[in-house]
């Protein structure tokens, strides 16, 4: 998860469809992924959605999320899960990047950013209501 959000920070790779409009990002995946993400605009909240990318986790193609909260870019990977039940968020620390992985609605989200703690938690909770 570092390693991709660390590859999309240099300039060129942050997204593959550059828009604020969810009605932009969604539709782009089609085709490019075998399940449809859900896509949220969450500007009104303070985290204005920016584009999206097609990433790839062991081998698998994932969609990735960009979003902002001020200067800094909250990377967003979801896919579906197979069979992993709901999940509260768990939290880690990696490299100096904050991470937050949960499980809902069917689907696996790992949500990565050098934001602090609180306004991560504020976002991944914005994501799953």
């Amino acid at each position: 998860m570092i390693a991709s959000h660390i590859r999309s920070l240099m300039p060129g790779h942050l997204t593959d469809v550059p828009s604020s409009d969810q009605h932009t990002v969604k539709p782009w995946f089609n085709g490019r992924l075998d399940f449809s993400p859900p896509v949220k605009d969450l500007a009104g909240e303070g985290f204005p959605l920016t584009g999206g990318r097609l990433d790839y986790l062991g081998g698998r193609p994932i969609a990735a999320l960009v979003y902002k909260r001020r200067q800094h870019i909250i990377n967003l990977m979801v896919w579906p899960a197979s069979s992993e039940a709901d999940r509260s968020p768990t939290a880690a620390i990696r490299q100096g990047y904050r991470l937050l992985h949960l499980a809902h609605g069917g689907m696996i989200y790992w949500a990565v950013s050098d934001l602090n703690e609180d306004e991560m938690k504020e976002f991944v909770g914005l994501v799953v209501r």
